[in-house]
């Protein structure tokens, strides 16, 4: 297939011509049979997460896999149970020109989540975008608008939002069993091995790299600006608020039901790394708001033994507190003994969730919407923004600024390549 060029990108993307007459035609003929095809762009381990995830669906066909990266590609297809049901190609247009793809998990690295989401939505596709949704704030608001314009199904890939058991949990602590909250803290902290310092090197055999760098700023390749390591350089990735700890802050953020803060403290640095890392190893981020605060704690060179638990949520209340983990959430009492309040979740049932609202089009159903999505996002980002600039930030939510500092209000957004700027619906 000829490879898309920067231009016809753009003009595909303005005029909206990935939404063809045989698309339309294919998604009344699968409301009509029930079935959805699927797509999923982007095959790192999540992406294969996604891919062996929807093909496990008894209502969902995975029709296509996508990646630059021709061994990703095959190692994708071999994890499937039936890989000769799914195509493998190399470039997305492929898939948003599919008129049997009805729905899409954009699973690539970070910087590609909301041009690809944008795209998806153009070309008439329901999207299920892994989080962050979003490279940064601005894109952040794009994708959310578009979403509605588009009247499709935008799940986002904070997937705890489908747990029966934290959903449990929250309409208990909700009851008041606690009395009041005041503090959340959301708690990540995990050993990462240092990733070393990469010399500059060609690209694997097969790789197109400028398309995987798409709105990124060009850079030459090196193995640390690869796979998975991207996660750590400013121009791909979030850092691990973004990666792991939007977990936390997501459920920390659901559980206390709040929104945008007022201000945002992020002290961070590296304290153990001394290699090739941009993002920071230890972060203390508060997030202040009226009436109680959200604090997301940070260290990736403390395993998880070192406090009893992995990742999780701690809400404190007059009362109490209640402890909220992937293997599910107890409370402790100031007088009395634990109590077992809601079990662990798994992954497929967000997808479910997402799969049932795609046949039945209807996106007022979704467990993770992408409105949700943004905002637990856009915390993340906030932390990274206050972090950078080595000072406390004043949000304002309304207007989408940090109040008198043009510097942090500058990091809302990003710089696009050329022929790889965003392409919003409506």
């Amino acid at each position: 297939m000829t490879e898309i060029t920067r231009r016809n990108f753009m003009q595909t993307a303005g005029a909206g011509a990935l939404m063809s007459a045989a698309a339309l035609s294919s998604a009344r003929s699968y409301a009509a049979n029930g079935r959805v095809g699927h797509a999923v762009i982007g095959t790192g381990g999540q992406g294969r997460n996604h891919a062996r995830g929807f093909a496990g669906l008894e209502d969902c066909d995975l029709v296509m896999i996508c990646d630059v990266d021709p061994k990703r590609r095959e190692q994708a297809l071999a994890e499937l149970p039936h890989p000769d049901k799914t195509k493998a190609v190399d470039h997305y247009e492929e898939v948003l020109n599919n008129p049997d793809v009805h729905s899409v998990s954009v699973t690539t690295p970070d910087h590609w989540h909301t041009p690809l989401a944008l795209l998806a939505l153009k070309a008439g596709k329901h999207v299920y975008v892994e989080k962050p949704c979003c490279h940064n704030i601005h894109e952040g608001m794009v994708l959310d608008r578009s979403a509605k314009a588009a009247g499709k199904c935008v799940q986002h890939g904070t997937q705890s939002r489908s747990g029966p058991g934290i959903i449990d949990a929250f309409n208990w602590l909700k009851e008041g069993h606690l009395g009041k909250i005041r503090v959340a803290k959301a708690i990540n902290h995990q050993f990462r091995e240092p990733i070393g310092r990469k010399p500059v090197s060609d690209p694997p055999p097969g790789v197109n790299y400028d398309l995987w760098l798409g709105p990124a700023p060009q850079h030459p390749f090196t193995m640390n600006r690869w796979h998975y390591n991207w996660h750590w350089i400013w121009d791909y990735g979030c850092g691990d608020i973004g990666n792991d700890g939007i977990h936390q802050v997501d459920v920390a953020r659901w559980g206390l039901g709040v929104g945008y803060p007022n201000r945002v403290d992020g002290p961070g640095t590296q304290l153990f790394y001394d290699d090739d890392h941009e993002t920071p190893d230890s972060q203390m981020v508060t997030y202040q708001y009226d009436d109680c605060w959200l604090i997301y704690e940070m260290r990736l060179w403390t395993p998880y033994p070192l406090e009893g638990h992995d990742n999780g949520v701690v809400f404190y209340g007059d009362k109490g507190r209640l402890e909220v983990g992937r293997k599910g959430s107890i409370a402790y009492f100031l007088e009395g003994e634990p109590k077992v309040i809601g079990g662990s979740h798994d992954f497929t049932a967000n997808i479910k969730n997402f799969i049932a609202c795609v046949q039945a089009n209807d996106p007022s159903k979704l467990n993770a919407p992408i409105s949700e999505g943004v905002i637990s996002a856009n915390l993340c980002h906030l932390g990274n923004i206050a972090t950078r600039v080595g000072r406390p930030l004043r949000f304002d939510a309304g207007q989408m600024v940090c109040v008198e500092d043009d510097e942090a209000t500058a990091l809302l957004k990003r710089t696009y390549r050329e022929g790889f700027q965003l392409a919003e619906v409506g």
